[in-house]
């Protein structure tokens, strides 16, 4: 089955990774296994939760006339979280915007992501801002959905 999901995936990681904005943040495809204790990630294809379902992406298609071109909607998850050993969930609350307008920003500056025929944007967000042993955690769960050509 053809589908532009990896490179939508490939293409945020690269723009995260290369951003100069998000100095600091851990920017990864997906989840990781690691012992990094950074307290801001920019995590794409993942929630963020590790007893999710740990679901990417999702799409559905359709033909998109009698020849070979398939139109593919898709909707890939990118978590955008700040920790903080405190208790100030303004502070990470904030920040966790601030990475997400980062993924905003990039959907403005091209719909295409740089992708011939493709068109995305953020359709949905969510915030969860739970306190935790270690200090609060705001999680903006951003869902970057468009369309594609395959």
């Amino acid at each position: 089955m053809g589908s532009r999901v990896p490179e939508v995936l490939d293409t945020l990681v690269q723009m995260g990774q290369t951003d100069p904005e998000l100095d600091g943040v851990t920017v990864t495809d997906g989840p990781e296994v690691t012992e990094d204790s950074a307290q801001d990630w920019l995590i794409v294809g993942f929630d963020g939760d590790p007893d999710s379902d740990f679901v990417a992406a999702q799409t559905v298609g359709g033909w998109a006339g009698l020849g070979t071109r398939r139109e593919e909607q898709f909707q890939v998850t990118v978590a955008a979280i700040a920790s903080r050993g405190d208790t100030d969930v303004r502070a990470a609350r904030m920040r966790a915007y601030e990475i997400g307008a980062r993924v905003e920003a990039w959907l403005d500056a091209a719909p295409s992501l740089g992708l011939e025929g493709l068109e995305a944007a953020i359709e949905a967000s969510q915030l969860t801002q739970p306190q935790l042993d270690t200090g609060v955690q705001a999680v903006l769960l951003l869902t970057v959905a468009g369309s594609a050509f395959t």
